[in-house]
């Protein structure tokens, strides 16, 4: 099915896109007067960005028909590309996550590498789109960027599948379309933006022992470095989930044993290993929230499915970052150390 408007509707619908506080916009006249109101959205925007998001997505979504979390799903994937890889994938709107790159942006055979016009972009096969109805298509305009990624995927359909199907044509990478599948599905499942809380992964009331052990050698399967924290605790303690996020992988491996993996929305994994246990609620594809039990502690690994014992019970925690075509391992330790101290906090202060 093809994204179709009529013009009439297309532009009506985006005078509803303007979004005074973005900077980056060029709004009408009429709207660059310096208001009360302008001011107090202003200072929303600054303390509070999930909202200015929100009413960007929800504003596309009555313009496109995308349902806002697939729109979120795009610009939050945007936006975790761009941490990974700042230099080649530079902020380009105040608020949006979204990358295009210049010569995608106007069409490859597009002379004029500046061009904002959308007819000429248009002409040449560019992306760029005009999304706030200003009669440009500014590469600088978080409402342009965002309009202009989602109504090219969009145009192959609104369906999940034909969703799934252009959002592939887009990226030409199995692995960008499964990332935000899974971050619309936790958006979806949430109804809400701001899901970055974390939990430590084991019950703070519980007797356990940790320390940096991210790097050090390990000589079972091969030398290979340890990837993750050891977290010694005794068996049968819950394991729980540290982030928001949506259950990826789940079972055996020969070197973690039972395991389970967590995408977030920051796209890190999050791998569990050396499990006893799953919790039996939970299962690949279910989304989860911190503190959420998902296994127990055990002692399994280094063999054959089932192999329990070779080394004490503990915990081995891991963390992933995506950069798009591989993953990295990173030390997770200064985290666990921020979500433990976090949490006693909030268990002192009551909350």
């Amino acid at each position: 099915m093809k994204l179709t408007i009529p013009i009439v509707a297309a532009i009506t619908a985006a005078s509803l896109l303007i979004v005074t506080p973005v900077s980056s916009v060029r709004a009408a006249p009429a709207v660059k007067q310096k208001t009360d109101k302008a001011h107090e959205q202003t200072v929303d925007a600054e303390t509070d960005p999930f909202s200015v998001r929100r009413g960007l997505y929800d504003k596309l979504s009555l313009f496109t028909e995308v349902p806002w979390f697939w729109i979120a799903a795009i610009d939050q994937y945007e936006r975790s590309m761009s941490k990974v890889r700042p230099k080649a994938r530079p902020m380009l709107g105040n608020t949006v996550g979204v990358f295009i790159d210049q010569e995608r942006w106007v069409g490859p055979l597009n002379p004029n590498t500046d061009d904002s016009s959308p007819v000429s972009i248009n002409f040449f096969n560019g992306i760029g789109r005009d999304g706030d109805g200003n009669g440009q298509a500014e590469r600088t305009s978080d409402i342009d960027l965002l309009y202009s990624l989602v109504s090219r995927v969009a145009a192959y359909g609104i369906s999940n599948d034909d969703f799934a199907i252009g959002l592939w044509e887009y990226y030409q990478n199995n692995r960008s379309v499964q990332r935000i599948q899974q971050f619309a599905r936790i958006y979806e499942a949430f109804g809400q933006l701001d899901l970055f809380e974390h939990a430590f992964p084991l019950p703070i009331s519980t007797h356990y022992a940790y320390n940096s052990t991210w790097g050090t050698g390990r000589s079972w399967g091969g030398r290979r470095t340890h990837e993750g924290t050891d977290i010694f605790v005794r068996h049968g303690v819950p394991v729980r989930s540290t982030c928001y996020g949506i259950v990826e992988v789940q079972g055996w491996n020969p070197y973690g044993g039972w395991r389970i993996g967590i995408r977030d929305l920051n796209n890190f994994y999050h791998y569990y290993a050396h499990l006893s246990g799953f919790d039996k609620t939970v299962n690949i594809g279910d989304v989860v929230k911190p503190g959420q039990v998902v296994g127990w502690v055990g002692s399994s690994g280094y063999g054959k499915p089932g192999t329990q014992g070779k080394f004490p019970p503990h915990l081995h925690y891991g963390v992933y970052s995506d950069r798009g075509l591989i993953e990295w391992s990173f030390d997770p330790y200064p985290m666990l150390r921020r979500w433990e101290q976090a949490e006693r906090k909030r268990l002192r202060s009551g909350n």
